[in-house]
């Protein structure tokens, strides 16, 4: 029996933001399994499977698949305290950068006028250097061009973001935000990936990328889905939406491409 207080699926749901369909799915890949099960089959989870969650989600933060996750955790020769002190070490670096993000973005706001009119007020020196801090630009411009270059898709996304405006790029990021925020909504609901809402979901994020950046049919469809779960910096954005929405929302777009 677990010691101390113990908390069923929908508890935990509700206290971690974690989906009801996700903490089964942890279940059933043996990633995340409840301390005991009542005679009427309820899971009941325990402080420890507490802290075993925030130690997933800090993983799939870092964008490690669940498989690299799990062995992790299970393995009694991995030290795991010392293994969230060097995730801790990740997780400052990268709100470092972030903070220094929020203040190029600050730097920014400050220079453009107020509505759409008038002109970017001078900058100094100084302003122009933070508002470029923790951007790293080349380091994601040269693996497009290494992965992509030479397709056709690179070169008609290049010609049409070449023309974009920033009103252009609020209204594509609104679009983009709102089809995700949508296919989160399903998946935490427990819709399934082939359901007609969520194949229609995923038809709109293939349309939307078919009118902002190049031809993408539903086989091209389907390759990105491919993408998204192989590289796990996409899985990491994808998952900010829901934690482990990636296999869902990739199963999503390979079953609309299917039909």
């Amino acid at each position: 029996m677990a010691r101390g207080r113990t908390y069923r699926v929908k508890e935990i749901a509700r206290l971690t933001g974690v989906s009801v369909r996700a903490l089964h799915h942890y279940d059933e890949i043996g990633l995340l399994v409840p301390a005991i099960r009542t005679e009427a089959g309820y899971r009941l989870y325990g402080d420890a499977e507490l802290v075993r969650l925030q130690q997933i989600l800090i993983g799939r933060e870092l964008g490690l698949p669940l498989e690299e996750i799990r062995r992790g955790l299970d393995d009694p020769n991995v030290d795991r305290r010392a293994t969230l002190v060097a995730q801790r070490v990740v997780i400052a670096q990268r709100a470092a950068r972030a903070s220094a993000m929020l203040r190029a973005i600050d730097a920014a706001i400050a220079a453009l006028p107020q509505g759409d009119g008038g002109t970017v007020e001078e900058l100094m020196t100084d302003d122009v250097a933070t508002m470029f801090e923790g951007f790293d630009p080349e380091r994601y411009e040269d693996e497009a061009r290494q992965r992509w270059g030479e397709t056709e898709a690179y070169r008609e996304s290049q010609r049409r973001t070449r023309g974009y405006t920033r009103a252009h790029w609020e209204r594509y990021q609104a679009e983009a935000q709102a089809i995700m925020n949508d296919a989160a909504r399903l998946f935490r609901a427990g819709a399934a990936a082939a359901s007609d809402d969520a194949m229609l979901v995923a038809e709109r994020h293939r349309r939307s990328i078919d009118r902002w950046f190049y031809p993408c049919d539903p086989a091209m469809h389907a390759g990105l889905a491919g993408l998204y779960e192989t590289d796990p910096r996409f899985a990491a954005n994808i998952d900010t939406c829901a934690a482990g929405l990636t296999p869902w929302w990739c199963a999503a777009i390979r079953a609309n491409a299917q039909r």
